[in-house]
């Protein structure tokens, strides 16, 4: 199964190298329309030469670097609507937001979480909890972004965003927090292994059942050379070790983890890349009064492009061996390192293995439809009790429609399957729907 995926992704990529990209795809109309759609406050009076092209690619081309992030996400917010520019653009700043209220109804095994994971899909289902309905305001938020050009530190941004993802889907919380200063970046930002703009559009939160999704403190260094561009970042490690206090104890991570990638873009919003991580991942012998550190690594190839106009595709293929903490089903679980059943006070790093396919298709540049498959598979190499989970799969179909420029409505179909080593499974359903206002 993994090589057919493999090869899968690989004939998908050969596919996209070989298209004639000359039309701009629909995604990108209506980005376009998203950059005129914002009111200026001009914080020391009016240009002179507001009518001069060289003005209007100046705001431009601040306004674009809101829609084509590196790393951003079809969940992260639109660009402010307001914002405030300086006389000779070299600096704008945005307060922005999005108030996003999802609702969602369960059958045939109802999941406990407002984020469909088919991890937590219950293998002995509860009477009294086979069918739900459920809202949440997850995801409203509100952000501050600066972007400016300056003679002493180059093109430099900064950006603090909080959710109400918290407690009951409505505490106020830290969720990204970082300064871009050319190639460099430091702050909390979205690890270097991941891809964001590869993860197809879902209504859900969780999305993918593979989605590699860490945010993570960082310092990172990210050169572009011409369509190819190169990062190598330090990040500040999360660790998730099935340690039981008798055997094992946990063991403080004190080395950083490391993470790098190479991409290449062909076009806005185009790109094949290739990411790995390495990560130390230590515990405690208590019997043998001993510590033990493990090398924990991934490595993910991804992709988004748009083959023809309407047409958007998404592809993302991981595979390692200590990395599930950082995204997936199994981040639930602690999976980084588990038990050796053949020596006590042992552990080990056991392999994982994810993938994902999605398609978006583009009526109008404000209305589209994508569905998306992806799978997160458990790979141990010792023996595993029968009631843990071998693999995951879950599947959506959904339609977006920006009805205007600042506000969008959704509907879903979510298919969720999880299996057991045992040979168990059960499905979970779920048909959610969204709304969500940006300012």
């Amino acid at each position: 199964m993994k090589k057919l995926v493999i090869l899968l992704v690989v004939a998908l990529e050969a596919f996209i190298s070989s298209v004639n990209f000359a039309s701009q795809p629909l995604v990108d109309t209506h980005a376009d329309s998203l950059i005129a759609n914002h009111k200026f406050v001009f914080i020391d009076g009016k240009p002179s030469s507001f009518e001069t092209q060289q003005y209007v690619d100046s705001v431009r081309q601040v306004i674009s670097a809101f829609y084509y992030d590196q790393f951003r996400h079809f969940q992260d917010p639109e660009a402010p609507y307001f914002l405030f520019m300086s006389k000779d653009a070299q600096l704008a700043m945005g307060i922005g937001g999005a108030v996003r209220m999802r609702g969602y109804f369960d059958w045939g095994g109802a999941i406990p979480s407002p984020g469909f994971a088919p991890y937590l899909i219950p293998m002995t289902p509860d009477p009294t909890a086979n069918k739900q309905f459920n809202t949440t305001p997850a995801g409203t938020c509100i952000y501050f972004r600066v972007i400016g050009r300056n003679k002493v530190l180059g093109s430099y941004q900064l950006y603090i965003e909080a959710n109400f993802n918290g407690y009951a889907a409505r505490d106020f919380h830290l969720k990204k927090a970082y300064a871009i200063i050319n190639d460099f970046t430091v702050g909390y930002a979205s690890s270097t292994f991941s891809d964001p703009a590869a993860v197809p559009p879902t209504v859900d939160a969780q999305g993918p059942n593979n989605k590699i999704s860490p945010t993570r403190v960082l310092l990172r260094y990210m050169p572009a050379f011409g369509k190819f561009s190169f990062g190598v970042s330090a990040e500040t490690p999360d660790t998730e070790v099935a340690v039981d206090g008798v055997n094992t104890a946990k063991v403080k991570s004190w080395i950083p983890e490391g993470a790098a990638l190479l991409q290449y873009q062909w076009a806005k919003g185009q790109h094949v890349r290739l990411a790995g991580i390495v990560r130390n991942l230590a515990y405690r012998d208590i019997a043998a009064q001993k510590n033990y550190n493990h090398t924990g690594w991934g490595l993910q190839l991804s992709s988004v492009a748009h083959p023809i106009s309407p047409l958007t595709t998404y592809a993302t293929v991981s595979y390692g061996h200590g990395y599930q903490q950082l995204g997936g089903d199994l981040q639930i679980g602690s999976y980084d390192l588990v038990a050796d059943p053949e020596t006590p006070g042992r552990l080990y790093a056991p392999a994982g293995f994810g993938w994902c396919l999605g398609i978006q298709y583009n009526f109008r540049p404000n209305l589209f439809v994508s569905v998306s498959a992806s799978q997160s598979r458990y790979l141990p190499a010792k023996q595993v009790d029968p009631n843990d989970y071998k693999y995951g799969f879950f599947g959506a179909a959904n339609v977006f429609w920006n009805l205007t420029p600042r506000m969008q409505v959704a509907a879903e179909f979510d298919l969720g399957m999880r299996r057991n080593f045992s040979g168990e499974k059960k499905f979970a359903r779920r048909i959610g729907a969204m709304c969500q206002f940006s300012f």
